[in-house]
């Protein structure tokens, strides 16, 4: 692998910090929670990102109306996206149907830059980059089929569906509007999946040969969403330390308790590993590096489990009130436990990094 700069520039930082202001102002547990209620979770948040900010652009060249900036960006925002577990489809949108879209020449993707539509890959989220890719029949332009637990269909305007041909694997572009999309209770409804039924519907082929770049699509989408995992559990960090250094028993803060300082030591060494990872998966996808593959797979591999890690400490360490709704701990743990399966299980990451890396299988 070539030698990639992880540090962040200034560019960076100052995303960073005008989207955890935004965030941080617009994004209270307390509306993310009322996703769980069958409320709107955050009114106007995600126009203010997409359209006021312009990160629905932010993969987009400038020449298509974008800002022309690259994964580091990307991964900046998933970052800050992760800590509110704010509820807005910069991942399945942004990022993977922005990818889908990188090489075509219709108005849609310039639609995606300026914020004025939304659009989602119709593949369940939990298929792997080099996993199998579901898709629906497609006949005289004509598409019929099932897709279940896709992400970002309920808040799209556009879903780019998979379609089988005689000539192979195509996308087509179908208007939202024309298919049944039934929500789907899941355990994270901060990011609600929706079960997609298409009844001889009408579809506009974007891509041909699709195959390849819904892999690409995906595998961004895998690396970036290590960065989302990192701000997940970053924020389970912090808010749990400060919490154990207020906290007392037995005349004593219980953060000076020696067992639990092993614990968060064991999160911090496990965040800061997990930042590094997700930082070259980054890099790696913005330099288009050679060995972005195993980057990706690396950072997957391991920001899955970290995420979820973290959060279960966040609930168990704040007593009783991490068990309660009151508390946000519940919404990290949510969302790590949904992110640890989406573009594929950890196990499925590992299992390509073997075979990337010539890792011999374990004995039979």
């Amino acid at each position: 692998m070539s030698d990639l700069n992880l540090l962040y520039t200034d560019v960076e930082d100052d995303l960073r910090s005008s989207v955890r202001d935004l965030l941080t102002d617009r994004c209270a547990p307390t509306d993310v929670a009322a996703a769980y209620d069958g409320r709107s979770a955050v009114d106007g948040l995600w126009k203010a990102l997409a359209v006021d900010m312009g990160l629905a652009g932010l993969l987009v060249p400038e020449e298509r109306g974008g800002a022309g900036a690259s994964a580091r960006e990307a991964a900046v925002v998933l970052e800050e996206l992760g800590r509110t577990v704010a509820p807005v489809p910069f991942l399945t949108s942004a990022v993977v149907a922005t990818a889908v879209l990188a090489d075509t020449d219709g108005d849609l993707l310039d639609q995606l830059a300026a914020g004025e539509r939304t659009a989602a890959l119709a593949v369940p989220l939990s298929t792997a980059p080099d996993g199998a890719i579901p898709a629906v029949r497609a006949a005289g332009g004509r598409l019929t089929g099932t897709v279940s637990s896709v992400a970002g269909a309920l808040e799209s305007d556009v879903l780019l569906v998979p379609a089988t041909t005689g000539d192979g694997l195509s996308v087509h572009a179908v208007r939202t509007t024309e298919v049944t999309a039934d929500p789907v209770v899941s355990l994270d409804m901060s990011r609600q999946l929706a079960d997609i039924g298409l009844n001889d519907v009408a579809g506009t082929q974007v891509i041909a040969d699709a195959e390849p770049v819904v892999r690409r699509a995906l595998r961004l989408g895998a690396a970036l969403l290590a960065s989302e995992q990192v701000g997940i559990a970053r924020w389970c960090l912090e808010e749990t330390v400060g919490y154990l250094k207020q906290r007392r028993q037995f005349g004593r803060v219980v953060g000076g308790f020696q067992a639990l300082k092993h614990r968060l030591a064991d999160v911090a060494i496990g965040v800061d590993s997990g930042a590094a990872a997700a930082r070259n998966a980054a890099a790696a996808a913005a330099a288009e590096d050679p060995d972005f593959e195993v980057a990706a797979a690396v950072a997957q591999a391991y920001c899955g489990d970290l995420a979820v890690t973290a959060a279960e400490e966040a609930v168990q360490l704040h007593g009783g009130i991490g068990m309660t709704w009151e508390h946000p701990a519940h919404l990290y743990l949510k969302r790590a436990k949904a992110d640890q399966l989406a573009f594929g299980a950890p196990g499925a990451h590992r299992a390509r990094l073997a075979e990337l890396v010539d890792l011999p299988g374990a004995p039979a």
